[in-house]
């Protein structure tokens, strides 16, 4: 099998709820998302999707992720998809750091790599882990009143697990924290997500003043240094997220104990083979995880519920679906959340089917013709 042609497409994912909200002020309403299809000489395509959270998240941007492919895509014309190691070395000789360009490229070959076998990616990354594995629900920066107030909304959807976005004032933030836990029941899990957004000291501050409550802290600060200092401060779990973008951070972070559960995004970490071998790491020793992306929708929420439902259920601390959230669907086949649920496809590959109806034609297409 060889790669004769690479194609991009661009969707817009319009939200459900209007926007999206984190810390710096930040907010999307409408994500704009890159589908790859990497094309072979067998007549099978397998497909990828990457989404950045807008440019003010991470040095990841929608327009970069379709250079970036187009820049990427001569050196990986001819190639067997199937084998990964290789694909994954050259676009690394080819290009040097930029995972998330990487990242739907690797996806589509994995897609490959299970249509060919006759196999879901699930199997061929451990094999599917019981029946469904439970979602997270992110809730928007809103006032403390209506954050503790989605609890009880999204609890009736199926979700026992709530992420608020936090990373404001540090006064708001501690009145959004006690707020929201208020309205958990037993079995529910609570978790404050700074996105970077507080200061060391405003952090301290934070979590000092939460020590009573039942939540974790994720990712107080931007650098790892000052997470490390909130951690060693702090009682509360502790989830490193954004600075966990490699196998390095998180051999890191294990030796200097510095988090319970990490935030594993596929496109941050340059796609399903390497979000493997960290998974497969941190099972080894004992860092439970939640499994996602920076966004995305059909195809990514595909890829997550296969790296999600091979993982052992004891260190799956969640996952997330992105079709919840969004208003546009663009292949057929993926998967739907149940109550607050969530399983990958038997089907080989993937299972996703694009429609091109929605997908349009593509905006970049790389070929040997």
């Amino acid at each position: 099998m060889k790669i004769t042609a690479i194609r991009a497409y661009q969707v817009d994912l319009p939200l459900l709820e209007g926007s999206y909200k984190w810390s710096g002020g930040n907010s999307v309403s409408v994500f704009d998302s890159t589908v790859v299809e990497v094309v072979t000489d067998t007549g099978r395509s397998g497909w990828g999707e990457v989404c950045p959270l807008g440019p003010a998240y991470l040095p990841a941007y929608a327009r970069g992720a379709r250079t970036g492919i187009a820049e990427l895509a001569p050196y990986l014309l001819g190639m067997d998809p199937l084998a990964l190691g290789e694909v994954n070395r050259r676009m690394d000789a080819a290009m040097r750091g930029h995972p998330y360009v990487k990242s739907p490229i690797d996806m589509a070959c994995w897609d490959l790599l299970g249509q060919e076998a006759g196999l879901s990616v699930a199997t061929l990354m451990g094999g599917h882990v019981g029946e469904r594995f439970a979602l997270y629900r992110a809730i928007s920066q809103e006032s403390p009143e209506a954050m503790a107030g989605r609890i009880a909304q999204y609890r009736a959807e199926g979700y026992r697990k709530f992420q608020l976005k936090v990373g404001g004032d540090p006064d708001t933030d501690i009145d959004r924290i006690r707020a929201a836990a208020t309205k958990l029941q037993r079995g529910d899990v609570l978790i404050a997500d700074a996105n970077t957004g507080w200061t060391q000291h405003a952090a301290v501050r934070v979590a000092d003043a939460v020590r009573d409550v039942d939540v974790y802290i994720e990712q107080p600060c931007y650098s790892y240094e000052e997470c490390l200092a909130v951690r060693r401060h702090t009682n509360r779990p502790f989830v490193l997220d954004e600075v966990i973008d490699s196998l390095d951070a998180v051999v890191r972070g294990i030796a200097d104990q510095a988090m319970d559960v990490i935030n594993l995004k596929i496109s941050k970490v340059g796609g399903l083979t390497r979000a493997r071998q960290i998974r497969d790491l941190c099972v080894s020793l004992g860092i439970a995880m939640t499994i996602e992306d920076t966004w995305g929708g059909d195809i990514t929420t595909a890829a997550i519920a296969h790296l999600a439902h091979s993982t052992p259920e004891r260190f799956l601390f969640s996952a997330t679906d992105f079709n919840s959230y969004g208003s546009v669907s663009f292949a057929d086949g993926a998967p739907q959340r149940v109550d607050g649920f969530l399983a990958a496809s038997h089907e080989p590959g993937l299972g996703v089917r694009p429609r091109l109806d929605v997908l349009g034609k593509p905006v970049l297409e790389v070929t040997t013709a």
